[in-house]
């Protein structure tokens, strides 16, 4: 079956796929860097968090560009990656706002606690960046948003109604 012969949901459901392929890496390198900060160095942990959020989100960058939407407009590279940025950032303060109100705002400070808010704080961001990323920054050419599948055009196995010839 052809790309474009598949249902909107069919493609809503590949694209959430591959977006959540590149979180889960970039997720992973997110908590590996946080926690070789917090555990071999004396970085506060919601900055600590920031370095290695900041990390994930180069990485994801990457995933996203070259991976779930490298089918995506590509003619304006600055102006998308400076969304992405904007809206990474949006992100690194949802991210990182959680954390910082389990720590400073309830005292939750074990390293179990701060896993925990971070896993929170990640969910909350991840349902932000997915919808502004998709709607925003790596949006879909002109002619995949114009193409409306429907009964009415002719199967490839259907010959095509030939017009009727008039002689004079």
């Amino acid at each position: 079956m052809e790309r474009g012969s598949e249902g909107p949901f069919k493609r809503l459901a590949r694209e959430v796929a591959k977006f959540g392929a590149v979180g889960v890496v970039g997720t992973v390198v997110n908590f590996a860097v946080s926690n070789l900060l917090w555990h071999l160095t004396s970085l506060q942990a919601v900055r600590a968090n920031v370095i290695a959020t900041i990390v994930a989100i180069g990485c994801n960058y990457i995933g996203f560009r070259y991976f779930t939407y490298r089918d995506r407009d590509k003619s304006a590279r600055t102006k998308e990656l400076t969304l992405f940025l904007a809206f990474s950032l949006v992100g690194l303060v949802i991210e990182n706002g959680v954390l910082f109100a389990a720590i400073y705002g309830f005292g939750w400070d074990s390293s179990l606690q701060r896993n925990v808010f971070k896993v929170l704080g990640i969910g909350i961001a991840t349902l932000f960046r997915f919808w502004s990323y998709r709607s925003w920054v790596f949006k879909a050419l002109p002619a995949e948003e114009a193409v409306v599948e429907t009964d009415a055009f002719p199967k490839p196995s259907q010959p095509l109604p030939r017009p009727k010839q008039h002689v004079s």
